[in-house]
């Protein structure tokens, strides 16, 4: 009797099977380097063997600090493949968050680049305990006070050819289960201190699987990559297309937008996962007909709410692509799509749950709301993760218990509401509701309705203190360059389409606004300038004119 196949329980058990299936295909591309998957189950293999032999166990956290590359997508691979826990962070993380997560974590490897050799110094300065460091990039670049305990990447896969078919057969690897943690993924928190969001096989793969289910993913998908991998939305584009079959474009930013559509023509690149503000810079452009995209077939949007105006602009510009409006958070990866069918009706939805995922809309009590009320949102589902690293208080703050474990919900500390068709709609994070003359005002809907202005490329609203208002409604815009766009003609126009509670009291135009390393506008930058002395945001404003 033939043996039944089932699909792989675990993260990097999808590789192998892509490499088993489709030996020659292409998986990743990353700058002139054109990785089969044959390639990369080999590569990994190998570095998991080479991890064993320094020593790590099942369990054992492992950090990696590089940037969007070949190596980081091997090395997160090869850490589950030895039966460890992978952390990435983002290339730009400074010394003192390092050594912050690394002491955290208690993890036992550093997985970085001789380029950021300075960091990495800054970090394990004050540290107790002593990091086995590998490093990539030219071995006479490592320090030479964290030489001994280094090894480099180069001497890890020099002896590749002689060793690599005994790191395909030794039989060494740890046994794992689909309830290990693969990840911490480090989010920022309510303090200065990030937060570890742990993580299992089981999370990554039910979440992968709803996502490529309604974006409805073949193996001949190619996917475009410009998000960082530290980040949930950019590294499920590659856990994804290993598990499909598709083959990921990694590229480090979207800052060259010249060299990024130069990459979609090139590449035949079919899916394109963005964020808002990398749709602002692509709407801002003025020669984007000459380039040819119909290789496109998807665009994804998260990380935060699209406005309508760029739904509309966007449909407008690629009238073949199919977009994807959606919403996620970094403790549960993804909660909700709107087909793309839906979007000419309700553009300003973020649709309903995905498969295998149910969504609650509730009072400060807990109690379910009706139809058009305002609540938080409660998400319960197989993608939920498993709570905060080393923080119970957070994690039962958050994560809550309900009649048996798999009941437990995630509260995501978002206000939604919930239309007469069942379409979810997301007004605010809890903390950035603006309370102004006694109301409650969504800074996203004020967002989207400053968008429809004709000249307004981006824009941001925050609530900033006020002795009457209580809190007062501050607009921060970016301008089409060549649109000469005034205050008076925003508050008018505010004035025309709001109700009158939720027109901006301050409105200050701005070259571009703050992002986070994920693409997100850093609205903690914009409240923390606000409430500097009146002094220093009066010299800002000189500066600026």
């Amino acid at each position: 009797m033939d043996k039944i196949e089932f699909d792989p329980i675990l993260v990097h058990e999808w590789l192998r099977r892509s490499a088993q299936r489709l030996p020659d295909k292409e998986a990743l591309i990353c700058g002139k380097q054109r990785w089969t998957y044959q390639d990369l189950d080999r590569h990994t293999d190998h570095l998991a063997a080479a991890l064993l032999d320094i020593n790590v166990h099942r369990h054992d956290r492992i950090v990696i600090l590089l940037d969007n590359s070949s190596e980081t997508v091997i090395s997160l691979y090869s850490i589950l493949k030895a039966g460890c826990v992978f952390i990435i962070l983002a290339g730009s993380t400074k010394g003192a968050k390092l050594r912050y997560i690394l002491e955290n974590s208690e993890a036992e490897v550093l997985i970085t680049h001789t380029d950021k050799a300075g960091v990495v110094t800054d970090a394990v300065d004050q540290m107790q305990k002593n990091i086995k460091t590998i490093w990539v990039g030219p071995k006479n670049r490592i320090p030479e006070k964290l030489a001994q305990s280094s090894l480099s990447w180069e001497e890890i896969f020099s002896n590749f050819g002689v060793t690599a078919k005994r790191d395909r057969n030794n039989g060494q690897l740890p046994r794992c289960i689909d309830v290990d943690l693969a990840a911490l993924i480090y989010t920022s928190g309510s303090t200065y201190e990030p937060k570890g969001v742990m993580s299992t096989h089981l999370n990554m793969i039910s979440a992968a699987r709803s996502i490529i289910e309604y974006i409805g993913n073949k193996q001949n998908d190619i996917i475009l990559n410009t998000l960082p991998l530290s980040y949930g939305y950019g590294l499920y584009q590659v856990i994804m297309a290993f598990m499909f079959g598709g083959t990921v474009v990694l590229e480090q930013s979207f800052i060259y937008l010249h060299n990024i559509l130069t990459r979609i023509t090139e590449e035949k690149v079919t899916g394109f996962p963005v964020v808002p503000t990398m749709v602002a810079m692509l709407l801002k452009m003025c020669n984007l007909s000459e380039y040819d995209i119909n290789s496109l077939r998807y665009i994804t949007s998260a990380g935060a709410a699209l406005p309508v105006e760029h739904i509309h602009s966007l449909q407008q510009l690629m009238p073949h692509v199919r977009i994807f409006s959606m919403y996620g958070l970094t403790e549960c990866i993804r909660v909700s799509y709107l087909s793309p069918d839906e979007l000419g009706t309700r553009p300003a939805s973020v649709g309903k749950a995905m498969p295998n995922c149910e969504v609650f809309i509730v009072d400060q009590d807990g109690n379910e709301v009706t139809t058009g009320q305002t609540g938080e949102l409660v998400i319960r589902g197989s993608n939920v993760l498993q709570g905060y690293w080393k923080d119970p208080d957070l994690t039962s703050k958050t994560f809550r218990n309900q009649r048996y474990p798999a009941e437990r919900v995630l509260y995501s500390g978002d206000y939604f509401r919930k239309d007469d068709s069942g379409f979810l709609h997301f007004l605010s994070r809890q903390d950035d509701m603006i309370k102004s003359r006694g109301e409650r005002i969504s800074a996203r809907e004020i967002e989207n309705i400053i968008c429809a202005l004709d000249g307004v490329a981006e824009t941001s609203v925050i609530g900033v203190q006020d002795d009457i208002l209580g809190q007062a409604v501050k607009a921060y815009i970016v301008a089409i360059p060549s649109r000469e766009l005034t205050e008076k003609e925003v508050m008018k126009y505010c004035a025309a389409n709001m109700e009158t509670f939720m027109v901006p009291k301050y409105v200050e135009f701005v070259s571009e606004l703050p992002v986070t390393t994920n693409g997100k506008i850093d609205k903690k930058r914009l409240k923390s300038m606000e409430a500097k002395p009146e002094w220093e945001k009066k010299e800002r404003s000189l500066q600026k004119c």
